[in-house]
């Protein structure tokens, strides 16, 4: 009977969230947010902001900008830097690396099951993936230095002394589908495993198991570089950065400093693989914050019901749920994994255009290439504007987590009563921000865009030209976004 009223009121809650008139939810969040003026409005103005700083960019660049690279000032030799090896600073954060990734696996196995007592979820999901994303963006590829699972595989390579170098060669036709493969698991994982503490411990264990037998197979530079996708999300990320870290002939580091998001301009996609890799970046956020919305979920238990799928699991809604709900999970996972596709389409579309407005002087595989990385400030504040709040919330019981990271009551540093009470922010203030971030992330791209232009086609009428296409693809997903941020949510958990 208990189940019954439950199915029940799953139902009248989808119909309820599918017709009631659309007010508007920051996401994160369950209350609702009335716009201060009509989301058209906004729409309109982020697109004013892109055509006139397209313009401004067209007007202002220079052929001095055809330049192979912008001037950066090598730091390495510097006495901070100096000093820091002197103190075995990298040692020591590959030593927290590692030390932060058994702890994960130590408290996911004997801690406490519940997720927001348990120190491995808000580590891992908070300050893990998204905290040293934005880390990454800020000081460059810092990642690469501290990676704690090639801390483990260099721990192995000192008794096995052949393990590091792998018993075959990297098959070069793979190049990075195994990282885009893995990260399409691992965002599956994350929207629709319901991970909890000791099932987060269970997938880090594969995934180190992954990872070594990886190394053992294919070698630690090969497989780290096309296949562990953490490491390239991270390297991606990176190249928006003012720093770039990174080792010399000899293998040791070198630091340079450069100018915000010009590492870009240096690093086009390596193919069709990384250029999907990329997309994906942008795409799965987008749909992540899509499969919230109650217009998608209408879509598919309302119109896509009514459409013909209660020709296969029966009229009565009551009946046809669990079935129903099943196959929303197939078909929510099927527009996940082909979100970088769509994407992808609609890119080359694009990239197509642009050759036939420059001329037909290069194929649309080598612009498509050249182009992509153009597209990572975009990823960036679209994981921002979804996520950021998570760390006002969530991420900050880390400090209290860390003195009882198993949950059992613990205060082993003084600190199990801090910073209890969650920061919400206010919702305007949300709103305005996302809103902001999406167009100053549009705004770069169509900067860097028309710099890679410029190196490309060696004329400055040619590259304003080709920009105009670009220029609608920025449009298209400012627009996009903001619909997608403006959007009615469906109470988390109830698909």
């Amino acid at each position: 009977m208990w189940a019954l009223q439950t199915t029940l009121i799953r139902c009248t809650a989808f119909a309820a969230a599918a017709l009631l008139p659309p007010p508007v939810l920051a996401h994160s969040f369950g209350r609702a947010y009335n716009l201060p003026v009509p989301f058209w409005l906004y729409a309109w103005g982020a697109a004013a902001t892109l055509v006139a700083s397209f313009l401004v960019v067209g007007y202002f660049a220079s052929t001095a900008s055809q330049r192979p690279g912008y001037r950066a000032v090598d730091v390495t030799d510097s006495r901070s830097f100096r000093r820091a090896r002197t103190l075995k600073v990298p040692a020591v954060l590959k030593g927290l690396s590692l030390a932060g990734l058994l702890l994960c696996l130590v408290t996911g196995f004997a801690g406490t099951p519940s997720p927001y007592g348990n120190f491995n979820m808000t580590f891992f999901w908070i300050w893990f993936v998204l905290g040293l994303a934005y880390l990454s963006a800020l000081i460059g590829d810092v990642y690469a230095l501290i990676n704690p699972w090639r801390v483990l595989a260099d721990a192995l390579a000192m008794p096995f002394k052949s393990y590091a170098a792998g018993r075959y060669r990297y098959p070069a036709r793979l190049g990075y589908w195994p990282a885009v493969a893995l990260y399409g698991a691992f965002i599956w994982i994350e929207l629709f495993g319901g991970t909890g503490p000791y099932t987060l411990a269970v997938i880090l264990s594969g995934y180190s198991f992954v990872n070594l037998v990886g190394v053992g197979l294919f070698g630690a530079r090969d497989w780290f570089r096309y296949c562990e996708f953490f490491g390239l999300f991270l390297r991606l990320i990176a190249t928006l950065a003012p720093v770039a870290l990174e080792p010399d002939q000899a293998g040791q580091l070198r630091v340079r400093l450069r100018l915000p998001f010009t590492g870009v301009l240096e690093a086009p996609a390596e193919n069709i693989g990384m250029l999907v890799f990329t997309l994906f970046m942008l795409s799965s956020t987008a749909f992540d914050g899509l499969r919230e919305t109650a217009a998608w979920q209408r879509l598919f238990w309302l119109d896509l019901y009514q459409a013909g799928l209660q020709h296969w699991v029966g009229s009565n809604p009551l009946a046809a749920y669990p079935a129903m709900r099943q196959l929303f999970l197939y078909w929510q996972s099927f527009w996940l994994f082909a979100s970088p596709f769509v994407y992808l389409a609609i890119y080359l579309a694009f990239v197509w255009l642009m050759q036939r407005c420059a001329g037909r002087g290069h194929p649309v595989r080598v612009l498509a290439l050249r182009f992509a990385p153009t597209l990572l400030p975009i990823a960036l504040v679209y994981n921002i504007t979804h996520y950021y709040t998570l760390i006002q919330t969530q991420g900050v019981k880390i400090v209290s987590l860390a003195s009882d990271p198993l949950g059992r009551g613990w205060n082993l540093f003084g600190t199990a009563h801090w910073l209890q009470r969650a920061i919400i922010p206010d919702l305007g203030t949300v709103w305005h921000v996302q809103v902001g971030l999406i167009v100053a992330g549009h705004v770069v791209s169509v900067y860097l865009a028309h710099q890679v232009a410029l190196r490309t086609f060696n004329d400055r009428r040619r590259a304003v030209v080709s920009q105009l296409p670009m220029l609608a693809l920025m449009v298209l997903f400012t627009t996009a976004g903001l619909w997608i941020l403006s959007q009615p949510l469906v109470t988390p958990g109830s698909n």
